[in-house]
């Protein structure tokens, strides 16, 4: 499963991861054990807790999945995960006064989703307003806008050509990057000093540019040859990762320097634009 799709909210100040997984939120266990109950280690908690649900005959595996979530080392780690629904049940055996307050907020993240399911154009009109929200200008969120669509298409081609695990999916975007830039994703992250941040909302123009690049072509060679299982999608990977390293590399010979470089939108206090 392609798990481009993970997000942190936030409730009452602490993070609850969450991922879109069969086409609705599920929200990672481990973090909402964290905010009811403040524990020092809430993996820990759930673990005993789970195994009380389980002697007392309750339906906790078949309601929990465990799903990939950036971990604080920003690897891609699985964890346990619920829907709305299997939520609500692990918080009515979680003493805490914030089991209700959190289950409104859990109800809400939930209706948002089923929302943005019946019209699409809620969830991009969402996520322009997070990355207002966030200072990017408006002519950067257009690029990164149309870079997400360019990826869920791309994505949506490696899910029906034979893509099945999210190892399948970094083995490919790798390719596309190795061959655009000169460098794996987490090398790239590596240069721009990230850790759990998104590589792509550290981008600049060019780089925005030339990633859409690699993608869309990657998207229409996988067509133009009906490529199916992972080698073939690897070397279409290649091929149009290729496509824009030329572009690259003549566009790094007109302005006289590197399109990648270690500049990136990590704020701080008064600073403005991509931080050198």
């Amino acid at each position: 499963m392609n798990n481009t799709n993970s997000h942190i909210a936030i409730f009452e100040g602490k993070s609850i991861r969450k991922i879109i997984y069969q086409n609705e939120w599920w929200f990672s266990v481990v973090d909402v054990c964290m905010v009811l109950t403040g524990s020092p280690d809430p993996g820990a908690y759930w673990r005993k807790l789970k195994q009380r649900l389980i002697a007392e005959g309750g339906e906790v595996v078949t309601f929990c999945h465990g799903l990939k979530l950036p971990a604080p080392d920003g690897k891609m780690r699985e964890t346990d995960c619920a829907n709305t629904e299997g939520m609500f049940r692990i918080i009515q055996s979680i003493p805490s006064p914030k089991a209700e307050p959190l289950k409104r907020w859990l109800a809400k993240v939930g209706y948002e989703r089923i929302q943005e399911v019946e019209n699409p154009e809620l969830a991009t009109k969402r996520t322009r307003m997070l990355y207002k929200l966030k200072g990017y200008p408006e002519d950067w969120i257009e690029k990164r806008m149309r870079g997400i669509a360019i990826r869920e298409e791309l994505t949506e081609e490696w899910n029906k050509r034979g893509a099945e695990t999210d190892r399948d999916y970094e083995i490919l975007t790798a390719e596309i990057s190795q061959a655009t830039f000169g460098m794996k994703p987490s090398e790239y992250k590596k240069l721009k000093g990230l850790k759990r941040e998104n590589l792509r909302d550290h981008m600049d123009d060019f780089e925005l540019i030339l990633t859409m690049l690699g993608e869309r072509t990657t998207t229409e060679i996988h067509k133009t040859r009906d490529s199916k299982g992972l080698p073939r999608l690897k070397d279409d990977a290649r091929r149009g990762g290729s496509v824009a390293g030329t572009a690259r590399k003549q566009i790094e010979r007109q302005i006289g320097r590197p399109v990648v470089s270690k500049n990136n939108f990590l704020k701080q206090k008064n600073d403005k634009g991509l931080k050198k």
